[in-house]
């Protein structure tokens, strides 16, 4: 970006195509902007990437600027797709797929070996499903059919899959009685972030289900599992590989589906050692856990461990010193600060997953006036001191607004939360007790008092025995509500704290 210049997105996918043998092409694009820098942008990149001025391409995309240039220059230095034979026996390479409301699941596929026509009936290896030919084509770049694809060539093929689920990426199909060895074979994802998803509606479950399954079709990182919960009703448990990922997967259902949903405080996936010959036989030796409900107690774990990142901010040199108040306050270890050029630097840090999962780009962005950029990738795991953060009403155990923090920020987390309840809950006829607790030690507490009727407004003078007497029967009647009485929390006031709302 010639306004902006080097993003940390730029810098993690540059070291990934580079560890891959990947061509590389460097363009900087919208040098039409008033406040473009080319020759700034140029230096950066051969400051962090050692690529030379001479070889970055110049680009208007809203001008067509070089556009052309930028086409040959793709043709020229990216080497086509390997093909062989056509006699040989049929390889088709599933890399993409997506739901027509209409034709179903279509997948994009590439042609290894062999001809696909329209009369072949195909077999997966993963599933081992035998598939007939619907329709295929390739993309001009809308979809035009053609009668058969050949080696080296990727188009798109429809057939009778009866689930979005049937469509694995990275999946092999060879012709029916002549089977071949699968192309690749693709590690699932391993999801760094989990939250839970409901309907604000509890009649729109079904539609919300079609949704989230479509979705998934062509983003197979996601792992959905069903959950349910006393307040919110049913709704499924879903695993992401980032904060961006997320937001983006609602964001799509809410766009693309009109689908109305709470989306609960996102958690990351925890790992515990656990200790005694007792407890390995019921928990495991090694357990994960992703929701604090499934939390063991602490006399039963040997170890905590917690997933780390390794961060990379990019930021003008001006909101150095406020950056570095959000990293150290988010216990993030720094690693470098190396300067880019004469305005711009590039900080790299290890942070706690958890510590990032939730409103640090919101800050990280509010603090630099929008002008740093942040990118992270998985660090694996390090042994920390962690609790599981209760919030109990009179003494019950809400186990949604539980959650798994650091021994350091259970206090203050405590004491927002519970501050946050006063404000929502409405008052009831008895006095409610709000605590943050870890065990049996109560860190916050707050008190919602009860709605009080003026029993004594009938008397107009007398004695002041009377009024005491009334007074003393409404403190008993409290007393006994309160014994017997039961918090419950709508659903309303669960989707304020958990979307953040004051």
């Amino acid at each position: 970006d010639a306004n902006q210049g080097v993003q940390a997105q730029t810098v993690s996918n540059f070291y990934q195509a580079f560890a891959n043998n990947l061509e590389i092409i460097p363009v900087i694009n919208k040098i039409d902007l008033p406040n473009a820098d080319p020759e700034g942008v140029r230096e950066q990149l051969f400051t962090l990437f050692e690529i030379e001025p001479d070889k970055c391409f110049l680009v208007s995309a809203k001008l067509g600027t070089g556009v052309l240039q930028l086409l040959d220059a793709v043709v020229e230095h990216v080497p086509p797709p390997p093909s062989n034979s056509r006699e040989s026996p049929l390889q088709i390479f599933l890399f993409d797929s997506w739901f027509d409301k209409y034709k179903g699941a279509v997948n994009m596929v590439q042609i290894n070996q062999g001809i696909l026509t329209e009369s072949c009936q195909i077999v997966s290896c993963k599933t081992n499903k035998e598939y007939g030919i619907k329709d295929m084509g390739l993309l001009t770049p809308e979809q035009e059919e053609f009668p058969a694809l050949y080696p080296g060539q990727v188009g798109y093929i429809t057939c009778n899959m009866k689930t979005a689920k049937e469509a694995v990426i990275g999946d092999t199909f060879y012709l029916k009685n002549n089977p071949q060895p699968p192309l690749m074979e693709i590690e699932a994802c391993k999801p760094m972030l989990f939250a839970g998803i409901y309907p604000l509606n509890p009649s729109e479950y079904k539609d919300l289900r079609g949704a989230i399954e479509k979705l998934c079709l062509n983003d197979a990182s996601v792992s959905v599992s069903n959950e349910s919960s006393p307040a919110l009703g049913s709704g499924w448990r879903l695993g992401f590989l980032g904060v961006l990922h997320m937001e983006v997967f609602s964001q799509r259902l809410e766009q693309e589906y009109n689908a109305e949903v709470i989306l609960t405080n996102p958690s990351v996936p925890y790992k515990l050692v656990i200790k005694g010959e007792k407890n390995i036989k019921e928990l495991g030796r090694i357990k994960m856990v992703q929701n604090p409900s499934d939390w063991p107690e602490n006399v039963k774990v040997e170890k905590f461990m917690e997933p780390m990142v390794s961060a990379t901010i990019i930021t003008p040199a001006d909101y150095l010193s406020p950056l570095l108040e959000l990293c150290n306050e988010r216990r993030g270890e720094q690693i470098s600060i190396v300067n880019i050029d004469q305005t711009r630097l590039s900080m790299q840090y290890k942070f706690p997953l958890n510590e990032i999962a939730t409103d640090f780009f919101d800050a990280l962005k509010a603090l630099s006036s929008g002008y740093a950029s942040f990118d992270y990738e998985d660090a694996g795991y390090e042994e920390s001191n962690l609790v599981k953060l209760e919030v109990k009403l009179n003494g019950d155990t809400v186990e949604e607004l539980s959650s798994i923090v650091h021994a350091s920020k259970a206090v203050s987390k405590g004491k927002m939360i519970v501050s946050r309840l006063v404000e929502e809950l409405p008052r009831q006829q008895f006095a409610i007790a709000i605590q943050a607790t870890i065990g049996k030690k109560i860190l916050a507490r707050g008190d919602l008092k009860a709605l009080r009727k003026d029993v004594t407004a009938k008397c107009y003078g007398g004695d002041i025995s009377r009024k005491m007497k009334l007074l003393k029967f409404q403190a008993e009647g409290k007393k006994r509500m309160r014994s017997i009485g039961n918090v419950s929390i709508s659903k309303d006031t669960f989707v304020n704290i958990l979307s953040n709302k004051r």
